[in-house]
């Protein structure tokens, strides 16, 4: 089951313009599914913290692996914006098989040693100023509200659908900042709640928890050395779940991508299958 086939299943890969996101939208195009991604960074206008990565090249990038890609831009923190490219999305294609939400625009600004407020990762919380705990959850918790909130109706009418919100797992204990830990424990807690409100209707909601992931930002800040993994090992989590028919047991839960790689066999890009990330203590 390592290599699922997908040519029938049309997804949207919130948050897709690099990282993550990116890594996600191209190993669905491996798997041959279309591939709705969105994101802020284009081409054609304003880029997120003036980098060169956008959702037109993710879009590319899906049909080079063998889907078909479908750019979009969308603020994923504006309710319009966010109804708006739902909407289109089933006018255009009649429905989402499935949502990956892996917005997350808490780093903006850092520059691998302060945020523009200039305060650093990690430092005490009577340091820090409290307006960065805003931006943590606008661009995480509530921004994978919006989405889900948008999409749910259809899934819901149709029975069935699957939304993935990339995450980390909180259960190891304390996540080293205190904005990123409230953040990422209120995404996964809303993931519990999606996920028990969408069961009786035959729609599956779960998180997904990456490693340490050799991302563009990483690699620009000189740290890939320390990293564990590609995106494309979150990817392959992704279409895996998608392949599987019984998916819905795993809803809820905050699912680590190694735990996976062992259940569904796939692997990272180099062949290798990382063992599950724990944070250094």
């Amino acid at each position: 089951m390592s290599n699922p086939r997908l040519s029938d299943r049309v997804c949207l890969v919130a948050g897709a313009s690099r990282g993550l996101g990116r890594g996600i939208a191209r190993a669905l195009g491996e798997a041959g599914a279309t591939v709705i991604v969105t994101g802020r960074s284009s081409e054609a206008g304003a880029r997120t913290d003036q980098r060169s990565e956008t959702f037109e090249d993710t879009a590319r990038e899906v049909d080079a692996a063998g889907g078909r890609g479908h750019p979009y831009r969308c603020d994923h923190t504006s309710e319009r914006e966010v109804d708006a490219l739902v909407s289109w999305a089933l006018r255009r294609f009649g429905r989402l098989d499935a949502v990956i939400d892996a917005v997350w625009g808490g780093n903006e600004g850092y520059d691998g040693v302060r945020y523009p407020d200039g305060s650093s990762f990690g430092a005490p919380f009577w340091r820090r100023p409290v307006a960065r705990l805003g931006t943590s959850f606008e661009s995480g918790v509530y921004a994978q509200l919006l989405l889900a909130r948008a999409v749910a109706p259809a899934m819901v009418q149709a029975r069935k659908g699957l939304i993935v919100t990339v995450s980390f797992d909180a259960q190891g204990g304390y996540l080293g900042d205190v904005f990123y830990d409230l953040a990422k424990a209120a995404m996964n807690r809303l993931t519990l709640a999606m996920a028990a409100e969408l069961k009786p209707f035959g729609v599956t909601a779960l998180g997904l928890s990456p490693g340490h992931v050799l991302t563009e930002r990483v690699r620009d800040a000189g740290m890939a050395d320390e990293t564990t993994e590609t995106p494309l090992y979150a990817g392959r989590a992704v279409a895996a779940l998608m392949g599987d028919a019984e998916v819905a047991r795993h809803a809820g839960q905050v699912l680590q991508v190694a735990d996976l790689a062992a259940v569904y066999g796939f692997t990272d890009r180099d062949g290798r299958r990382p063992e599950r990330f724990t944070l250094p203590t």
